[in-house]
């Protein structure tokens, strides 16, 4: 049954990502209008709650890809000594405007899914975040739907809907402080912070 399960796990992205590679994308502004890259039957995720009150924070950490696309089984224990783990890989960029997630971070949500699904106790708080531009209401509405977008991916792949928070502080907690394409950049992300791991 646990083999059943693993091998679920591995191929229900695989059909995601298939029946996704046709999907078009859309044209919108940072700040200016709505992100039409919310698919499905129009409406948000129910993973998790928002607020932009949590005092609470975390460091992003601006940590590349491994360039790996083979898992390997220490991808699955939070090791922070291990810099090739994919569970050290915690925060997910987003292009100007848009709330879906880039293909090249499928791989390292889809090792956090399998934690949380082989881990029942854990729990994890999606931080989502945007860049200066837009107003604050426009901005905290984008960070939420960054942070549902990474709660409906960890869905998909496993995570239960109980491990999951989804949390926007739109501009307010930038990591770059710079006012251009290369800071802004930064600060269009969502964060995965274990709030408990077992």
């Amino acid at each position: 049954m646990n083999i059943l399960r693993k091998a679920l796990i591995l191929v229900v992205p695989v059909m995601f990502l298939a029946g996704c590679a046709s999907a078009p994308t859309d044209t919108t502004d940072e700040g200016l209008g709505t992100d039409s890259s919310i698919e499905s039957s129009g409406t948000e995720t129910g993973f998790g709650t928002t607020s932009g009150s949590d005092d609470s924070g975390s460091s992003a950490q601006a940590m590349g890809l491994s360039g790996s696309s083979d898992i390997s089984s220490s991808a699955f224990s939070l090791d922070d000594s291990d810099p090739a783990n994919l569970l050290n890989k915690r925060v997910i960029y987003f292009d100007f405007d848009r709330s879906k997630v880039k293909s090249e971070y499928e791989e390292i949500i889809a090792a956090h899914a399998t934690y949380l699904a082989n881990n029942p106790g854990a729990r994890v708080r999606l931080e989502g975040h945007a860049d200066e531009r837009g107003s604050r209401e426009y901005n905290i509405g984008l960070g939420e739907r960054r942070g549902n977008s990474v709660a409906r991916h960890l869905g998909l792949q496993g995570a239960a809907r109980n491990q999951l928070d989804v949390i926007s502080y739109g501009e307010e907690r930038p990591v770059a402080l710079g006012h251009d394409e290369e800071s802004w950049a930064l600060n269009r992300r969502v964060e995965i912070v274990y709030t408990k791991q077992k």
